[in-house]
């Protein structure tokens, strides 16, 4: 394993260096506690917002109410996995948290669908299988989605991203707080494999660079889903760029002392359907279980870390405070904050401004 990195003398970094540092055993141990690896829980009563009953999901918000929306793709990654590869990987790290809090009588709540649809790159073009959206229609519908949910009580988002479409979701958040000046929320995006970026660095967990359906992409399947993947189908394909190693980062932004983000540039590499039309860019015949396990466990750790330091930071039922987060006082917008059957209650679709 590669030389420690320098973690910050925090708690986010005291965590990534415990993970780092922990032995396979440990690794094993924390994964039991998240139940990993499960069956998927999208049609389980009372996994999701909308697979849970009305007043069991209230009850919720006394103790929880932040609420994890899983953002992933249709999209082509080889013979050996599905389309869904990214919307499984982000909905099963959310569900593993959803049975972690739960044991903790701490419940985060998760909002179905995991997104299936995703907006795509443009060397994505043209590979057969990926079912691209475009960036206007993916930010109208999580800003639609925010204010659906705003409305309900669920008003501190962490969106869990699987997909490259990091730069979309920031947008969609800085959208509704335009589209919607009136209502105080917190949200995050968080873009779990770069928040792991450290376990994902080539040489550490994995032998080579993070692109896309290679060994660390399946790898990860393996591990969340491996009943969604048929290993005997795996091919190898070599990646290339047109400029020298060094300047942009990889996927998971694994190197992130280079200079540019991965999807800072554009024509730096030919269209995946000229290139790689197999929908890999590695060699997912190197992956296993195994070499997953760090880095998704960091991941949940972290998540579990994010949640909590919100809740203790804005309890339940509190949010930033509404003179230094919106143009508003409380007064004018303290009907919209109570909820149903309280006195002087405003139902906040006073407000919805549909595109």
């Amino acid at each position: 394993m590669k030389v420690s990195p320098e973690f910050e003398d925090n708690a986010v970094g005291n965590l990534k260096r415990d993970i780092w540092q922990a032995s396979n055993a440990k690794i094993d141990d924390i994964l039991k506690e998240y139940d990993i690896p499960s069956p998927g829980e999208m049609d389980r009563p009372g996994s999701y917002v909308q697979t849970t009953l009305p007043g069991t999901q209230e009850k919720k918000l006394e103790n929880n109410d932040v609420v994890l929306v899983p953002l992933g793709s249709t999209e082509l990654h080889g013979g050996h996995s599905v389309l869904a590869q990214d919307t499984l990987q982000a909905s099963r790290i959310c569900e593993a948290v959803r049975r972690y809090t739960a044991k903790q009588g701490k419940e985060v709540s998760i909002v179905l669908p995991p997104w299936i649809y995703g907006n795509h790159p443009k060397h994505h073009a043209g590979i057969i299988g990926t079912i691209p959206i475009s960036q206007s229609t993916l930010l109208h519908l999580l800003v639609d989605v925010m204010f659906g949910l705003w409305a309900q009580g669920l008003r501190k988002f962490i969106f869990v991203n699987n997909h490259a479409q990091h730069w979309l979701i920031v947008s969609a958040m800085d959208e509704f707080g335009l589209r919607y000046p009136e209502l105080p929320f917190y949200s995050v995006a968080f873009d779990w494999c770069s928040a792991v970026w450290e376990l994902f660095q080539t040489g550490v967990c994995f032998e080579e660079d993070f692109i896309h359906s290679d060994e660390a992409e399946a790898s990860l399947l393996l591990l969340l889903a491996p009943e969604m993947m048929d290993m005997s189908k795996a091919v190898n394909t070599k990646p290339r760029g047109y400029l020298p190693d060094g300047h942009f980062n990889k996927s998971a932004n694994q190197q992130v002392h280079r200079p540019n983000l991965w999807y800072s540039v554009r024509n730096n590499v030919p269209l995946e359907f000229i290139a790689t039309p197999e929908g890999v860019v590695g060699s997912p015949t190197k992956a296993s279980a195994e070499k997953a396990k760090r880095p998704v466990t960091a991941a949940l750790r972290y998540l579990t870390l994010l949640i909590d330091h919100i809740l203790e930071t804005f309890p339940p039922r509190v949010l930033p405070p509404v003179e230094e987060v919106t143009l508003f006082s409380n007064a004018e917008i303290e009907g919209y904050l109570k909820k149903p059957g309280e006195a002087g209650y405003k139902n906040p679709y006073r407000l919805w401004r549909p595109y």
